[in-house]
């Protein structure tokens, strides 16, 4: 069975922020904190792994822990961050979450876990109605087809998948785990729903 403690898991924050209008989402504050710190707490109390993918303000996400941006230029979106993970973390089995969803589950890290084997190469929470595809688990084995995938100039996750030995975990029973802040509106609306 696989052990929480042997998994990393990367804070996915490489991205562009467009409609936040371009701001770095990690760093924008809900309730006097990052977005990125309320994923950390969550985080910290599941695995000692954790790692920050991001492409600027490297030094203040540096604060939080490790960071490391994209090996591919070109940002080809949460794949980019997927794959730097995948170089960089210590662990075979590299977990990623979204910089900008401060409700994860605090037993999110031990249902990735419990769903491992040594068949499966990727795993993907699934909410009941919807796959998750920026919270997954994957085995460091898939690089490879994933560094050829990036290099084809591919973006669709769902063609990786097809590639791979992929299964979902069950998260049907909370899918506020998944809710994200995409826009300044989303933010201040959740900031007053919990403030």
């Amino acid at each position: 069975m696989l052990l929480p403690t042997q998994t990393s898991w990367v804070i996915l924050a490489g991205g562009q922020a467009s409609r936040m209008g371009g701001k770095d989402k990690g760093l924008i504050e809900l309730n006097d904190k990052p977005l990125v710190q309320h994923v950390i707490e969550r985080l910290s109390s599941q695995t000692p792994h954790i790692l920050i993918n991001a492409n600027r303000n490297l030094e203040t996400y540096a604060q939080f822990g490790e960071v490391f941006s994209d090996t591919f230029a070109d940002y080809p979106g949460p794949m980019g961050g997927i794959h730097a993970g995948l170089l960089h973390a210590p662990t075979d089995w590299v977990g990623f979450v979204p910089c900008d969803s401060p409700q994860i589950n605090t037993d999110l890290v031990k249902r990735f876990c419990d769903s491992a084997d040594d068949a499966t190469d990727i795993l993907v929470a699934h909410d009941g109605a919807h796959q998750q595809p920026v919270f997954t688990l994957y085995h460091k084995r898939v690089l490879p087809k994933l560094t050829a995938f990036l290099e084809r100039g591919d973006r669709k996750i769902i063609l990786l998948y097809k590639e791979c030995n992929m299964r979902y975990v069950d998260f049907s029973d909370s899918p506020d785990c998944f809710l994200n802040l995409n826009t300044p509106e989303e933010l201040a609306q959740f900031g007053t729903l919990t403030s």
